[in-house]
């Protein structure tokens, strides 16, 4: 297998100059990209893989065949099926049959779109939306491999066309992920085509499937510890997309690594001190008995289900909600934690791991950190979750710079941060990709400012440009407004070099402050979200984008 194309990561500041070729500060070197991630798991090529063997024939959920409630580590024709649903609302699985880690987020965040208690679990409620909702589309396959035609035009159906929708989707397009290449497709196609300067002929060829893979996002392959995929047991010096799962898994359980994909002697450090908390030989040796311990408490719920949510403001709920209560409270207030970014099994059962959560969110939303759940607490894990229903079109324009300063001091890489990817379809941590624009995305799907989201810069100011998604281009900058940055010059925002914030203050003159993801710590330390000086004077391209 050859080597992938080294990607490079736009940050807050401006590169070096184009003649130099070394990394300085403000950069980093991702490997990895779509287009090759997406090719590899389609073709079973991730790190250690064997050939992947077909999925099992789907069979239908509601049918007596399925399990009343499908849960992670089941492999079998409901799991295909399910697969198969997931996708066609967008989520991108690989089609195997296994229900593993990638499949239990895309179900948590299906049933978080659908207003249904994530759990994880695929029970009745679950199942009802999945067909209620748009039915089964084929799964998707990559538009660049030999399965799909040179040209996919309108009239086309199938799994190339499934990708296309999805990816479609991941660049902001409102399209239904049916595998029909319909008018509604190619209208989006041919809008697609016009934002990133082709021919807007509707018809997708070479150049239109590379535009669409060309992202500085790297999505995780979602790789299950337990599958053939990854080694039987993980050791220190190895690296690739099973070190990146067992990182984030190990900081689902209270340990702080940086998720990078490298067995170096901070993961080994936490993998023992893992062990040691869960009564495993502290070898640092990750094999079954460690991986099922890692596992065990995020495939959702125990034997019989959660109680059934309960509103935590309503009079059935206590004023304070603590540890060692089990309740249809808990059960809510579970769910509520996952939506910022939790990684909780909703049994309605309030344990350390839930107690360890509640003082996360608190912690992060400037709260007395406690682990009680009381009136300030509630009002937080609704305010930040419901966006205001039914806004007028950018009726959330006032809110912007408020959403956006409540979230300064947000870690790269922190539950909480990596919650911002679910406003663009992303489930992966914040450490792997450039997460500015999903920043501002999150921003604008909580306050309903716009309907535009987008997790490429260049995607912001085209629409900007062009007066779509009510945005449109400033010369007379204020505060909630956003601001992109072309580090390259030239405002094509092209090349990887871009950035994008939230006007905080301006002050005359060419100097301005902002909110900004995905930017230094100005105190030192990760990145993530924190406040900037900045100038339209300093040798890079500035346009500023109303939302109205």
């Amino acid at each position: 297998m050859g080597r992938l194309a080294p990607l490079v990561r736009a940050e807050d500041g401006p590169p070096p100059p184009r003649h130099t070729r070394r990394t300085a500060a403000g950069w980093r070197i991702r490997v990895g990209t779509f287009a090759a991630t997406a090719a590899m798991v389609s073709a079973g090529l991730v790190l250690g893989a064997h050939p992947a063997a077909a999925a099992p024939a789907p069979v239908r959920l509601t049918s007596a065949s399925c399990p009343n409630e499908i849960v992670q580590g089941q492999t079998s024709g409901c799991v295909t099926e399910l697969q198969n649903l997931l996708n066609a609302h967008g989520a991108g699985l690989t089609v195997d049959g296994q229900f593993g880690t990638a499949t239990l987020y895309a179900v948590r965040e299906y049933q978080a779109a659908t207003a249904i208690a994530v759990d994880g679990r695929v029970g009745p409620a679950t199942k009802s939306k999945l067909y209620a909702t748009g039915g089964s589309a084929p799964a998707p396959v990559v538009l660049t491999s030999s399965s799909c035609p040179a040209n996919i035009v309108q009239g086309a159906k199938g799994g190339c066309v499934t990708e296309l929708q999805r990816l479609l989707v991941h660049h902001g397009y409102a399209v239904d992920v049916d595998g029909d290449f319909g008018a509604g497709t190619a209208s989006a196609v041919r809008s697609f085509q016009s934002a990133h300067g082709l021919t807007a002929d509707g018809q997708v060829g070479t150049n239109t499937k590379r535009a669409l893979y060309d992202t500085d996002e790297s999505p995780s392959t979602g790789l299950d510890l337990r599958s053939a995929s990854c080694p039987q047991n993980i050791v220190e010096g190895q690296s690739g997309g099973c070190v990146a799962t067992l990182q984030s898994l190990l900081n689902g359980k209270g340990q702080s690594v940086d998720v990078d994909g490298s067995f170096g002697p901070q993961t080994l450090a936490a993998v023992k001190a893992f062990q040691s908390a869960s009564g495993l030989s502290a070898d640092g040796q990750v094999g079954p008995n460690t991986k099922a311990a890692l596992y065990a408490n995020i495939g959702g719920g125990g034997g019989n289900g959660a109680p059934a949510p309960v509103n935590l403001t309503s009079a059935s709920c206590p004023n304070e909600i603590v540890q060692g209560q089990r309740s249809g409270c808990v059960t809510e207030l579970q769910s509520l934690l996952n939506h910022h970014g939790a990684d909780l099994a909703v049994d309605g059962d309030f344990g350390p791991l839930t107690d360890s959560a509640v003082r996360d969110f608190q912690a992060e939303k400037g709260l007395a950190v406690d682990g009680h759940v009381g009136p300030d607490t509630k009002a937080a894990l609704y305010g930040a979750v419901t966006p205001p229903s039914s806004p007028a079109p950018g009726g959330g324009y006032a809110k912007i710079l408020d959403v956006a300063e409540a979230e300064v001091g947000t870690v790269e890489g922190s539950a909480r941060a990596n919650s911002y990817g679910a406003a663009v379809g992303l489930s992966l941590s914040t450490s792997n990709y450039a997460w500015c624009a999903t920043f501002v995305s999150w921003v604008a799907k909580q306050t309903g400012a716009s309907s535009y989201r987008n997790s490429y810069v260049s995607g912001w100011v085209k629409q900007a440009r062009a007066g779509n998604y009510h945005l449109s281009v400033t010369t007379n900058p204020q505060p909630g407004d956003i601001v992109a940055f072309d580090w390259d010059g030239g405002s094509d925002f092209t090349g990887g070099n871009e950035h994008i914030g939230i006007v905080r203050t301006v002050s005359g003159g060419s100097s301005f402050t902002t909110v900004e993801g995905n930017t230094s710590n100005p105190n030192g330390g990760s990145d993530g979200v924190y406040v900037k000086t900045r100038s339209t004077s300093s040798g890079y391209d500035v346009v500023f984008i109303r939302v109205r």
